[in-house]
């Protein structure tokens, strides 16, 4: 995954089309391909179809990290947030609620009001 974050930068229209579409798209599209590839990956499962789980896995991982790239986030805070996890709670479980939420004090808690900002388009 840290090879496919790492090599985003390097895409253009000639090389990778797709995944420079993806790219040139909205945040808000990027996030809406990894919402739809997470209930593909859902829909496989409940169909106990694991070659098409893979194949779904993949495409869910391919836009998450397309999604890390667009949002500044490197892979390997992904990874020291899962060690974390696993450290304070056994496994990289999700923290209870109360925990999560107050589990890192710089990160704001609240949503942000309004429309449309110029990342979103």
């Amino acid at each position: 995954m840290e090879r496919l974050h790492a090599s985003l930068a390097a895409v253009t229209p000639d090389n990778h089309p797709r995944t420079a579409r993806l790219l040139a798209s909205s945040t808000r599209k990027i996030a809406q391909k990894v919402i739809e590839e997470a209930g593909e990956v859902a829909l496989e499962t409940v169909k106990h179809r694991p070659e098409a789980i893979v194949r779904e896995s993949a495409d869910l991982l391919y836009h998450l990290v397309a999604l890390w790239h667009r949002a500044g986030v490197d892979p390997g805070s992904v990874w020291i947030e899962m060690r974390r996890r696993a450290d304070e709670l056994g496994i990289a479980e999700k923290p209870p609620k109360a925990r999560h939420r107050n589990s890192n004090p710089s990160i704001p808690t609240t949503k942000r009001q309004g429309g449309d900002h110029e990342q979103d388009k």
